[in-house]
């Protein structure tokens, strides 16, 4: 093994997904035309970039109407996934619910009226279910269980394309990973790519930080200065924690997706952008919309794609991999000159790992293995080590692991003597068949004096205090 090398072992079993459950959500478009008599007749706008309206046959969809025209409106599919309509000069002019207009971006349920004529735009989900990659990563992103292949693949498909993006999961599951992902697979990977927490600014500043500003504008602005968005044009904007934002400068963040424009605070002049948006939450946007926290047209032009990032306790079987994957590019497992801490995990220390369920996802796994590394001996992390970052949970610090089946009402020792106890048992017992039954190798390769090992064995039950090991004393 070369010095800058990490070493697992894998004895984990695959756990199958659950059946039937959809890891990408499609945004799916139709028109639905209201006939006089009561009928409506539905059409699917699927993949056509330009959509004809009017009377006459050889429109895409043809109006029964003397009060409509020939060609009286067309839909454009555009390349940020919208759709554009456009009064073609009709004779008696097109409304938007109500409104008189010559073009403007549809959202879901606007009622178009022409004539005496009336179509409604919808727009709705449709879970797809995609084959798994067949490689255990995409980008700088792990995982060897089914449903992050299902993600590898959706990502594979949709990177290259333009399609406005929502990651939605758990805090620490890794969104922005996703994000970057998407953007380092697109034709925009060598443009910038800006993040934006929405929850991380205060509610008075966000409009300036997202959209710039001009000097004057406000007090404290000494200068003209540009926002996330002109940041990032030509890129991709990552709109993190987006159910956070503030429900006034939802309506702006809605024009800005639409028109693919901004006006900077305290000016009047539109910039124009060529941004493609990514967005990520830990909320779920459409109960938010629901209660009205969330408007309901935002969130559908943000979910052109939808992707849901499953919880790390769904898929434990990926442990080992996102383990070898953060110590091979982790800091903190790095020598000034460049050598690696830790380049093995043993197996024990895995399955410690793989027993837990992680509430603070991958962003807690990632704390746990850099305080791990400083308890390593000569290169190595195990078992044992980890039960040394695990008896820590008294200090009060951020990273907390809970042990499958430990009752967390207990008094603190009694909680604490029952993870150790859980661990040196299963510890022992994988120890002693795999120098099999050898007590005095056994104590050896654990650094324990035998008579104390041999009364720890009898103490968890795995061998009888009367127990005669004839070949223990000699190897052979």
């Amino acid at each position: 093994m070369t010095e800058n090398r990490i070493e697992m072992e894998y004895t984990t079993s695959i756990i199958a997904p659950e059946e039937g459950r959809d890891l990408i959500s499609l945004r799916k478009y139709q028109l639905v035309v209201h006939g006089n008599e009561g009928n409506r007749r539905k059409f699917e706008l699927g993949n056509k970039k330009l959509i004809k309206i009017g009377k006459k046959v050889d429109n895409d969809i043809v109006i029964n109407d003397k009060t409509v025209s020939r060609y009286h409106i067309e839909i454009q599919f555009t390349p940020d996934n919208g759709y554009l309509l456009k009064d073609l000069n009709s004779t008696n002019g097109t409304s938007i619910n109500g409104m008189k207009i010559k073009e403007a971006y549809l959202s879901q349920g606007d009622l178009i009226e022409f004539g005496e004529s009336k179509i409604e735009f919808q727009t709705y989900d449709e879970n797809v279910q995609i084959e798994p990659s067949s490689e255990n990563y995409f980008a700088d992103m792990v995982g060897k269980s089914r449903k992050m292949r299902q993600i590898f693949g959706v990502l594979g498909r949709i990177s290259p394309t333009q399609a406005t993006v929502i990651i939605e999961g758990e805090t620490g599951t890794g969104k922005e990973l996703v994000a970057q992902a998407i953007h380092d697979n697109s034709t925009r990977k060598d443009k910038p790519f800006i993040t934006f927490d929405c929850s991380s600014v205060a509610p008075n500043l966000i409009e300036s930080e997202l959209f710039g500003h001009t000097k004057g504008s406000f007090t404290g602005a000494i200068k003209d200065r540009i926002g996330a968005f002109e940041a990032a044009n030509g890129g991709t904007i990552f709109l993190d924690e987006i159910g956070e934002l503030n429900k006034d400068l939802q309506p702006k963040l809605l024009r800005a997706l639409e028109q693919r424009e901004i006006k900077r605070v305290g000016s009047t002049k539109t910039v124009k952008l060529d941004v493609r948006v990514i967005s990520a939450t830990n909320r779920n946007l459409k109960e938010e919309v629901k209660v009205g926290n969330f408007r309901e047209d935002l969130y559908y032009r943000l979910s052109v794609v939808k992707i849901q990032v499953p919880p790390l306790r769904e898929r434990l079987e990926d442990i080992p991999v996102i383990v070898e994957k953060v110590l091979s590019v982790a800091r903190f497992n790095k020598t000034d000159d460049g050598k690696f801490y830790v380049t093995r995990v043993e197996d024990d220390a895995l399955k410690m790992l793989q027993r837990y369920q992680w509430p603070g996802n991958v962003r807690e796994l990632t704390n746990i293995i850099e305080r791990s590394v400083s308890f390593s001996e000569n290169g190595v992390i195990r078992g044992q080590h980890l039960q040394y970052v695990f008896s820590e949970a008294d200090s009060g610090e951020e990273a907390t692991v809970r042990l499958e089946g430990v009752e967390m009402d207990k008094p603190f020792k009694e909680a604490k003597q029952a993870v150790v106890e859980s661990f040196e048992k299963e510890y022992l017992q994988e120890l002693l068949e795999r120098n099999k039954g050898n007590v005095s190798r056994a104590s050896r390769e654990a650094k324990i004096d035998r008579k104390h090992l041999r009364n720890l064995l009898i103490k968890y039950g795995i061998i009888k205090s009367d127990a005669v090991l004839e070949d223990d004393e000699e190897e052979g």
